[in-house]
């Protein structure tokens, strides 16, 4: 079976989607439609801009989610999912490939989510840290034992888990994380704390225009972030989008059920190989591929 996976924030590069845009008529539609939806030229960004400039969260997290999603589009016939999942961000662009969300629906949804994210992010100093080489029980007991909001965010793969809350708090944590075993615990380049308690403004804003948004019955299951099983109810895929934000991203486990359920391919779609690098650490016998024109 194939399972189609679509990156988040962190994959993206100068350049990306150029080779979209210059090699199919309906690669270049899309831009197109997605700088009129979004009021400004994100492709002048994603094709000329520098690292900092797509490094914004109201330019990243479109412009992945274009990337991911257009090439999706533009493979036609040979873009058969038996299974889709997507890593945080990812997982808007999974649903616009199980066609739950139309692209329109979709980007709209995805600016508005960067945008509520920036702002939670400025309402108080808060960041994310890579933990290496401890089990997720003991990560989950480090941020128990540590003052401060700081939670397990990203499970990521095994042995591989961000953490997430308020600067101090995660310091403190990754100092316990290093006592206690960690091979390394570093904080992240990231604007805040995303999947955390502290993204709470941002979820209730982006609940109004998810509930305002049609859902339909997708053509194959999505393994969504906060439940790992397979979804097909549109209801309750827009509850578990809704409850994303700050809820852990549960890739190890989507990835193993989806695994369970069937999978022998994994085909990433999008920028960079992030996802297909965590896939093999989850299951070395795993298939993994890029997608490609």
């Amino acid at each position: 079976m194939n399972a189609y996976v679509f990156p988040g924030q962190g994959a993206q590069f100068t350049g990306m989607g150029l080779d979209l845009y210059e090699n199919s008529v309906l690669a270049k539609d899309l831009f197109h439609q997605a700088n009129d939806i979004l009021g400004f030229e994100i492709t002048k960004i994603m094709f000329e801009g520098s690292a900092d400039e797509l490094k914004e969260t109201k330019v990243t997290q479109p412009a992945i989610f274009l990337h991911s999603v257009i090439l999706s589009k533009v493979l036609g016939d040979s873009f058969r999912p038996d299974m889709v999942a997507g890593h945080s961000l990812g997982e808007f662009s999974a649903l616009v490939a199980n066609g739950t969300l139309n692209f329109e629906d979709a980007l709209q949804l995805v600016s508005k989510r960067a945008l509520a994210m920036q702002k939670a992010c400025e309402l108080r100093p808060s960041t994310m840290a890579a933990v290496l080489g401890l089990d997720d029980d003991v990560v989950e007991k480090g941020c128990g034992v540590t003052e401060g909001i700081v939670v397990a965010a990203n499970y990521n793969c095994p042995g591989q888990l961000v953490i997430s809350g308020e600067v101090p708090a995660v310091e403190r944590a990754c100092e316990w994380m290093k006592e206690n075993g960690a091979k390394r615990a570093l904080l992240l380049p990231v604007g805040g704390a995303f999947h955390s308690p502290l993204m709470e403004p941002a979820r209730e804003e982006l609940a109004a225009a998810i509930e305002a948004t049609t859902f339909n019955v997708p053509n194959c299951a999505v393994y969504q972030n906060v439940t790992t099983t397979a979804i097909t109810e549109p209801d309750e895929i827009k509850q578990n989008l809704i409850a994303q934000l700050t809820a852990p991203v549960k890739w190890t486990q989507s990835v193993q059920n989806m695994i369970k359920d069937g999978a022998t391919l994994f085909t990433e779609v999008g920028p960079g190989k992030v996802l297909s690098g965590l896939v093999k650490k989850i299951d070395r016998e795993a298939e993994v591929a890029q997608a490609t024109l």
